[in-house]
């Protein structure tokens, strides 16, 4: 499961990061810093998305 969980995370993070940049970018925010924290929270919120995920399909 960790090896699925592996794979689900580098598309589940990609897209978070990405979506929450967009967030960042509607909201007004245009400079580098909440750019780089919001891909950061983006990375680190798909963890624990991506294991729930991976357990639901291995099950």
């Amino acid at each position: 499961m960790l090896r699925l969980a592996g794979i689900l995370y580098s598309i589940i993070s990609a897209s978070l990061a990405g979506t929450f940049i967009i967030a960042v970018l509607v909201m007004g925010y245009g400079t580098l810093m909440p750019i780089l924290w919001a891909a950061a929270l983006g990375f680190i919120v798909s963890l624990p998305v991506a294991w729930v995920v991976a357990k639901a399909i291995y099950s």
